[in-house]
């Protein structure tokens, strides 16, 4: 892949000969990052299993300037390696994904695994253009999950301008994905058993003044959906150490394709009409935060509409020529729902959610902080075609950061984070699970 994203430069005539490299290095930046997990994870229905295990995560990034001209070029390169410290899933098992690395045959994780990227860039005025297969998007309608120890890629091309004041367009076309706990590249699915020919968006965000901002963004994941979204943030600044922010959100997806006719496309997400997989939902929420010195607190309310769960970009069922597994899952959507364990986004689920963050340095200790979230999702359709019975569930997540703010060691962050999960859905559907990260992080500037 690599190889390809060079091709790609020197198609665009990026030589030596042809322009001023200068900036290409003195602008320049690189570093090294590593993170390390410690990740319990504790299913406690009658066919639970546990999981407990320790990784580290080491990443190399360069960043390249611009070669000087009216069209700059550039080369930023990028190299994981995932090491398993200790532990695994107990007892070892093929068939549950394992979030945190990838797996032996037997279930048991890898010792080692690493992937190198790189994204071929062009800048005009004030537009760039990315192509390469170390792609990160986050956007409303897709978020790299960067959860555990590696963060996820994707291979494509991704157009972002800003030529007119206020407003910046973002377009692009993707193609593949890799998982944060895989080693494999499999196809852009959302659910299904095959991947996607294609992933393609473009959308706007104008900030139409100092507190509010407006999004408009379209996606379409070829034989899967067709998606719109809607969003709106305003901040009223009610003094210097005292705001009041809204945040509107709003999604409507559609069936493309083969989803609804063919299986190996299949999208579900509880109840589904006739149980096709067919997609068919309508999502937004409203979240509110007052902020007060060191305090946020936030209030806001979710509703999935009853036709089909929220349909968002998932490969973990993909599978190969050979029914093989390629993909892992790992999946983020952009939504205040979007927790530790949850997501709470199945069909009908009608959810209320409430935050509270405090940063300690408004008591003089910067650099730690300290956060709760509890919601509560309701009226969930069951999934089979089942449309009398209802279900609720929970989930409570708490939080605690302290990154130093000095010494040979500035920037070591620490991150302890405890979640609960309960449902009243059917085991075979979801468990009750208890949940415990640890992370140290700590990126060196080469410089």
């Amino acid at each position: 892949m690599i190889k390809s994203t060079l091709a790609l430069a020197v198609a665009l005539g990026v030589t030596a000969q042809q322009a001023n490299a200068a900036g290409l290095i003195e602008d320049s930046k690189a570093s090294i990052s590593s993170r390390t997990l410690y990740y319990e994870n504790d299913q406690r229905g009658p066919n639970g299993v546990d999981q407990r295990q320790t990784a580290t995560g080491l990443r190399f990034d360069y960043l390249s300037g611009y070669t000087q001209g009216v069209v700059g070029f550039g080369l930023d390169v990028q190299g994981l390696l995932g090491l398993n410290l200790g532990g695994g899933i107990s007892p070892h098992s093929a068939t549950t994904s394992n979030t945190i690395s990838p797996t032996e045959t037997d279930g048991s994780p890898v010792d080692e695994w690493s992937r190198l990227g790189a994204n071929g860039k062009i800048m005009f005025s004030k537009t760039e253009l990315k192509a390469g297969n170390a792609l990160a998007p986050n956007l409303p309608i897709l978020v790299s999950n960067d959860s555990r120890v590696l963060p996820a890629s994707y291979q494509g091309a991704i157009l972002t301008s800003k030529e007119i004041d206020d407003f910046t367009f973002t377009a692009g076309n993707l193609n593949r994905e890799i998982g944060r706990a895989s080693s494999n590249w499999a196809g852009i699915a959302a659910g299904g058993r095959k991947g996607s020919d294609g992933f393609r968006f473009g959308g706007v965000d104008w900030k139409v003044n100092k507190d509010l901002t407006l999004q408009y963004y379209y996606a379409n994941l070829e034989d899967y959906y067709r998606q719109n979204f809607l969003g709106l943030v305003h901040v009223y600044q009610i003094a210097p150490d005292q705001s009041f922010k809204t945040d509107l959100r709003y999604f409507n997806s559609k069936s493309d394709g083969k989803n609804g006719s063919d299986s190996n496309f299949a999208y579900r997400n509880g109840f589904n009409e006739g149980n096709t997989g067919e997609v068919d939902n309508n999502t937004w929420s409203a979240a509110f935060t007052y902020t007060l010195g060191g305090h946020a607190l936030t209030m806001g309310h979710q509703r999935v509409s009853d036709s089909g769960g929220m349909v968002f970009i998932n490969n973990a069922n993909v599978v190969d020529g050979r029914g093989r597994a390629e993909g892992e899952g790992g999946a983020s959507v952009y939504l205040n729902t979007d927790i530790m364990i949850n997501s709470f986004t199945r069909a009908g689920e009608n959810s209320t959610f409430g935050m509270y963050n405090y940063d300690f340095a408004a008591l003089g200790v910067p650099g730690l902080k300290a956060g709760l979230t509890y919601i509560s999702g309701r009226d969930i359709r069951g999934s089979g075609g089942v449309t009398t019975e209802r279900y609720s569930e929970w989930e409570r997540d708490v939080r605690l950061d302290y990154v130093l703010q000095s010494g040979a060691l500035k920037g070591l962050g620490f991150s302890l984070r405890r979640a609960n999960f309960r449902t009243e859905l059917p085991t075979a559907t979801l468990q009750d699970q208890d949940q415990t990260r640890f992370y140290v992080n700590y990126t060196y500037a080469l410089w």
